[in-house]
């Protein structure tokens, strides 16, 4: 787990999650996860379609290229959502100094906290060769 988050966290700039909208797949980019207590999370806002999404089928893909090396992450897993853990949500927030501006507060019932969970991990080269895989 430790590699899959510090290539999400500081190996890219920017991580793409997959969903089911419908019959159809949605995607879009999301911001850094945070590591709180050997869980990967990342954070949303309920009112956002992604979230409405989630909560239908949890089961996502979360892809992200590191330019510099010429590599790529795939994780196929499932986002839990973990809103009351009060704890997670205030790890979230100091992890980001934006946050709270942003509405991230522990007041919010709309701030989101999932974290990944069931995750089949690969982590390939420009060729699509693995480099390693991970489950977690």
């Amino acid at each position: 787990m430790e590699e899959t988050f510090e290539f999400l966290k500081n190996t890219t700039k920017v991580n793409f999650v997959a969903t089911i909208n419908g019959d159809a797949p949605s995607n879009r980019p999301f911001g850094d996860p945070v590591l709180f207590e050997n869980k990967i999370y990342v954070l949303t806002n309920k009112k956002k379609q992604v979230s409405k999404q989630i909560k239908l089928n949890n089961k996502v893909c979360i892809v992200a290229y590191d330019a510099e090396n010429e590599n790529w992450i795939r994780i196929n897993c499932e986002l839990i959502d973990d809103s009351n853990n009060i704890s997670a949500k205030q790890a979230i927030i100091d992890e980001f100094d934006w946050a709270e501006e942003a509405g991230y507060t522990l007041d919010n019932p709309n701030f989101q906290a999932l974290y990944i969970a069931n995750a089949d991990v690969k982590i390939y080269n420009i060729d699509g060769n693995v480099l390693n895989s991970y489950t977690f």
